[in-house]
């Protein structure tokens, strides 16, 4: 029976892992690489590595190092930061990275969305949208890390990147990043009502049950999430984990709800 992707998202800086609260403040945890084998042996559905400094610093992720990313890991995994190309694209996807993900060039450039869906299909072109909620319950979409705010408004800025030809979207909650307050689920409701190709949310994750719960209300596709599974007890201890097999079947079991 179908069940979401659980998906833990590393973060890095360089070469690092690390974590961030509301986009800011990261906290240094060690090799990634290390972080991939553990993933490797809970049998993890798949990773997102986000390179937090590559769009402030104008440069792509290291393609190099995604190939030693590729050549540890047993699962698919998605790359994002500072893709602003096809050359940048093909080449990540060349090295082993199975999805792009682009964010601030999606918004400066959103013919790139087009072209790379021509070139590469459109199921390897994530956009990832950051998003804070301003007052009057209102979304408000960012780029470059959550730095700089963009004109749309969250819906239609999702509705026109899936027009431009991206095939999937990753929401980013700035808010709740790295706070364990939950999900942001009237978010999450209105972004899968307002398009069709799958969604992966990220931002707020408290606990597996969290995670059904929110699967339970919208049916995203994806259930992303940092803290959650690279802390324990909170930020103040380093422990890589990953939900068994039988704490999965709980996310079968919404289906037949």
């Amino acid at each position: 029976m179908y069940r979401p992707r659980l998906i833990p998202v590393l973060l890095l800086k360089g070469r690092a892992l690390v974590k961030t609260l509301k986009f800011k403040s990261p906290i240094y945890l060690g090799d990634p690489i290390n972080a991939v084998r553990l993933f490797n042996d809970m049998n993890a559905d798949e990773l997102i590595f986000l390179d937090i400094n590559a769009s402030k610093e104008s440069r792509c992720v290291d393609v190099t190092y995604v190939r030693e990313i590729a050549e540890e890991a047993r699962m698919p995994f998605s790359v994002g930061g500072g893709i602003n190309s096809l050359e940048d694209m093909e080449a990540l996807l060349k090295n082993g990275s199975e999805k792009v993900i682009i964010n601030t060039a999606a918004f400066k450039k959103p013919d790139l969305i087009t072209q790379a869906a021509n070139q590469f299909g459109s199921q390897s072109v994530v956009v990832c949208i950051d998003v804070r909620q301003c007052f009057g319950r209102k979304y408000i979409a960012y780029i470059t890390n959550g730095n700089s705010r963009i004109k749309y408004d969250v819906m239609d800025y999702c509705r026109r990147v899936v027009d431009y030809g991206a095939g999937e979207l990753m929401i980013q909650s700035i808010d709740r990043d790295g706070t364990y307050r939950g999900y942001d689920v009237e978010l999450a409701s209105r972004i899968a009502n307002s398009v069709s190709v799958p969604i992966t949310i990220c931002g707020g994750a408290s606990s597996l049950d969290n995670m059904v719960d929110l699967y339970r209300t919208t049916h995203v596709q994806g259930l992303a999430a940092g803290s959650l599974f690279v802390f324990h007890s909170g930020r103040d201890s380093f422990l890589i984990n990953y939900p068994n097999d039988q704490d999965k079947d709980k996310l079968r079991s919404v289906n037949g709800i």
